[in-house]
């Protein structure tokens, strides 16, 4: 209080000093991350679909490339990965859906390659929610990387929120065959 009175602020800035400051210059004050946001491995990061109040968040990320699996996105997401230099990465996958909607095991393998890939590094997987297709996704990387079904299926729930599972989901993940393909 004595020192705002002064001009002066904390830290010996002058209210003139911040004043002549750039508004382009000032991180914002808050940021927010996606929602259900979470680094999954090096590099690797997942969330629900960003939005502008994200943004600032996800400059902080210096992501190389988005991997997009709801198949669907927003012009303004488009012109800020372009702004950015982030390379997109469209994976449409439809949800396990009772009775005869399954992921497609071909573009998941495909998406996990991309996120595999070093060279797309810093990465953000993300769905419309960042919950079951992410989640799903994120379990077979899991599988790759040789976790137990105990620790997979507690990660996916955590982000799906406990008793809100899709069986289907589950079923899928513990069937996925990783030794199935090649890999690099």
């Amino acid at each position: 209080p004595l020192l705002a009175a002064s001009g002066v602020m904390e830290g010996g800035v002058s209210h003139r000093d911040v004043a002549s400051v750039s508004h382009d210059a000032i991180p914002p004050l808050v940021m927010v991350p996606p929602p259900n946001f979470a680094m999954v491995d090096k590099g690797v990061y997942r969330s629900g679909f960003p939005n502008k109040r994200n943004f600032d968040f996800l400059k902080t990320l210096r992501l190389r490339s988005v991997v997009n699996v709801s198949g669907e996105t927003s012009d303004e997401f488009v012109r800020f990965c372009k702004q950015e230099g982030i390379v997109m990465a469209e994976f449409g996958m439809k949800g396990n859906r009772e009775p005869f909607v399954s992921i497609d095991t071909k573009v998941l393998r495909a998406a996990l390659a991309h996120i595999r890939d070093p060279e797309q590094h810093p990465v953000l997987l993300h769905c419309s929610k960042g919950k079951h297709r992410t989640g799903c996704v994120v379990a077979c990387l899991r599988k790759l990387q040789k976790r137990s079904l105990t620790y997979i299926f507690d990660e996916y729930e955590r982000f799906t929120g406990r008793g809100k599972a899709e069986i289907l989901d589950l079923q899928f993940i513990e069937l996925f065959d990783h030794d199935a393909a090649p890999w690099k």
